[in-house]
């Protein structure tokens, strides 16, 4: 187990764990968010936390979070959402761009979003889960990249890699709610996705046009 050393008040999370309880995607969560008032001094946490994203959370009631990379506030992503559906275990999150809904179930933490909300990046499917595997870091290019092949097609089993390239020093996600929403609305089916060193994702779209991501949320540290 990681060991953070993280200001009192934040809580570190791991969202979208494997099956044996390890890896996911490192989340910090402010547990009041009118610590840090501005959007300024919530870059700079951010940044001073190091992690893809950190959240911020405003109203703990009614489940209203601020969601902010190091560089970059964000209306939408993934694994925040899942961190904080299970840590506040809130049946809805308000967002600017919409209310998410959440429900546990069992050992997995779901939300229900639409992909429009997710910042857009590009779909790239490699020909073997080895060749994706294989990448040695980000490939060329600029903006996010999300590299997949599949493992078992009839299955639904994914393998990927999430590649931010937007200069924050984040050269890999480990695991990427957003990222995995938009590959099953692209693919209309739902996915069991390994991403990263063993993480693990699993969606489910909707007739109306949602998907619903999930994943395991384990508590990493607490400040």
């Amino acid at each position: 187990m990681n060991h953070y050393d993280v200001p009192r008040g934040i809580d570190v999370l791991r969202v979208f764990c494997g099956p044996d309880g390890r890896h996911g995607n490192t989340l910090g969560v402010v547990r009041d968010g009118s610590s840090h008032p501005d959007e300024a001094s919530r870059r700079r946490l951010a940044r001073q936390l190091g992690f893809s994203e950190t959240v911020f959370v405003d109203d703990p009631e009614r489940g209203r979070v601020d969601i902010h990379t190091p560089g970059l506030r964000l209306p939408f992503a993934g694994h925040p959402l899942v961190g904080a559906a299970w840590l506040l275990d809130l049946e809805i999150l308000e967002l600017p761009v919409g209310d998410v809904f959440a429900r546990q179930d069992g050992e997995f933490t779901w939300i229900t979003a639409r992909p429009e909300w997710a910042p857009p990046r590009t779909l790239q499917q490699y020909a073997t889960a080895a060749e994706v595997e294989a990448l040695p870091g980000p490939p060329p290019g600029e903006g996010r990249l999300y590299a997949w092949a599949w493992e078992d097609e009839a299955a639904g089993r994914v393998r990927a890699r999430a590649f931010p390239r937007l200069g924050e020093g984040i050269v890999e996600d480990e695991a990427t709610g957003a990222a995995a929403m938009l590959l099953s609305a692209h693919l209309g089916r739902a996915l069991n996705i390994a991403q990263g060193r063993g993480s693990q994702i699993l969606t489910a779209p909707a007739p109306d046009g949602t998907v619903e991501v999930g994943g395991r949320v384990l508590m990493a540290a607490r400040g």
